[in-house]
């Protein structure tokens, strides 16, 4: 028998309908399975996880899960303290790291996020806290019975956009945000068919 996010399936996880996004790829389907859609509440992976989806603009997702791993050496395994002290010199180390999207504006909004990381924080006690205000600290649910139904933004993500760019965050537009919340469980847009749906 195997596991899938610690449940015995009835069947080959290869045999599992899933959202028709994350196709075969070995790396999008574990993804999928154990991450895409799951409360997330620990502060430091919901800023790796908003970083992420900042480098992701222009750009696919599944792009930034291959360099995921060189992300989190690249940038301290994305503690906000660190990151908000990197200085020119560590700029142009990080432009010349070919496992990171090389992209200077991005770069320096990851370091300019961290110190309004840490200033959210400081003023709401955590980050979660503060972030999962925009859903009422609940998942929403759409169920979508395909990828047509599902919106690439919301009037949360609206309203989560204009309030981080408003505390100096950068790369944080209403359609990144609805990434966002996607990956990191506020909202549930795996379709109906997809077994990960009723979870």
């Amino acid at each position: 028998m195997e596991k899938v996010r610690g449940r015995v399936l009835k069947q080959a996880p290869s045999q599992l309908t899933r959202c028709s996004w994350c196709g075969s790829d070995p790396l999008y389907v574990h993804y999928h399975d154990e991450e895409w859609g799951v409360p997330l509440h620990d502060d430091r992976r919901l800023f790796e996880m908003l970083i992420l989806e900042g480098a992701q603009a222009g750009l696919s997702w599944i792009t930034i899960l291959r360099k995921r791993e060189n992300y989190r050496k690249a940038f301290d395994n994305f503690n906000a303290k660190k990151i908000s002290l990197y200085n020119k010199k560590k700029v142009r180390e990080l432009m010349k790291d070919e496992g990171i999207v090389r992209n200077r504006l991005k770069i320096e909004a990851t370091i300019s996020n961290a110190i309004a990381f840490l200033n959210v924080q400081k003023e709401f006690g955590s980050f979660d806290r503060y972030i999962w205000q925009f859903v009422n600290g609940k998942p929403l649910c759409s169920s979508p019975k395909s990828l047509k139904e599902i919106p690439v933004s919301s009037s949360e993500s609206d309203t989560m956009s204009k309030d981080l760019k408003k505390r100096g965050f950068r790369f944080v537009g209403s359609t990144i945000c609805y990434a966002f919340m996607q990956a990191t469980g506020m909202v549930n847009d795996h379709t109906t068919e997809c077994w990960r749906y009723s979870d």
